[in-house]
C-alpha cells in the first residue's frame, strides 16, 4: 500500500518516523512530508501558534504538493492530530484514495463531500478533549453520509497523543493495540 502519513502539531517528530518505519517494515511504501519546514514543537500550544501562522490554506497547500506526485498510485492517507484531519481532507478530495487512516484527530467534513465505500479508520483516546464524543457522534455520522465505510476505535483512558513515545500522553497498551489494528485494516485495502 502506499501510504501519506502527515505528522501533528507537534512537527515532523521522532515518533513519526518511527511509525512510517513500522509501516515499512509491514511492506507498505509510506511518505512523511514535513508540512513545517522542519520545526518541531515542545508543546501543542506552540506547535498551534505556528500553524496559525502559516494559515490553513498554506498548510493544505503543502499537504497537496506533498501528495499530488503520488495520487495515481491511488494513496492512503493517514495522519496523527493535525495531520489527521489534513488526511482527511485530501482523501474526501481524491477520488483515488484507497483508504483513509486517522489517528487521534478528525475534520469537518463539507456538506458536499461525496466518496463511494471509502474506508476509513479512526482510533481516538476516551475522553479525549479535542475529539469530545458529541464532535465524534456527529462526525461519525457525516461520514457515513458521505458514503464512507466508518470505523472507530476508543481508548480508556489514553491521552490525546498516546501512540507518541516522546510525549507525557504515551499509553504503550495503547500504542500497540492501535497499531496491530491499523496494519490489520491496511492489509484489507
Amino acid at each position: 500500500m502506499n501510504i501519506m502519513l502527515f505528522h501533528s502539531t507537534f512537527g515532523l517528530r521522532p515518533a513519526v518516523r518511527d511509525a512510517a518505519d513500522r509501516l515499512r517494515a509491514a511492506g507498505h511504501e509510506v511518505w512523511t512530508p514535513d508540512l513545517f519546514g522542519g520545526r518541531t514543537f515542545e508543546t501543542v500550544e506552540e506547535g498551534r501558534v505556528f500553524k496559525d501562522e502559516l494559515g490553513k490554506e498554506e498548510l493544505l497547500k503543502r499537504a497537496i504538493l506533498a501528495a499530488a506526485p503520488y495520487s495515481e498510485r491511488g494513496l492512503v492517507y493517514a495522519g496523527f492530530s493535525l495531520g489527521a484531519a489534513t488526511a482527511q481532507t485530501l482523501a474526501l478530495g481524491d477520488d483515488k484514495a484507497r483508504g483513509l487512516l486517522l489517528l487521534h484527530g478528525t475534520s469537518d467534513i463539507a456538506e458536499t463531500a461525496s466518496v463511494d465505500g471509502l474506508p476509513v479508520q479512526l482510533h481516538v483516546a476516551e475522553p479525549d478533549a479535542f475529539e469530545p464524543d458529541d464532535w465524534l457522534t456527529a462526525w461519525y455520522l457525516q461520514m457515513g453520509k458521505a458514503g464512507a465505510d466508518v470505523e472507530v476505535y476508543r481508548y480508556a483512558g489514553a491521552g490525546h497523543l498516546y501512540t507518541d513515545p516522546g510525549l507525557p500522553d504515551y499509553d504503550e497498551e495503547a500504542a500497540e493495540a492501535t497499531w496491530r489494528v491499523a496494519l490489520g485494516f491496511l492489509e484489507t485495502l
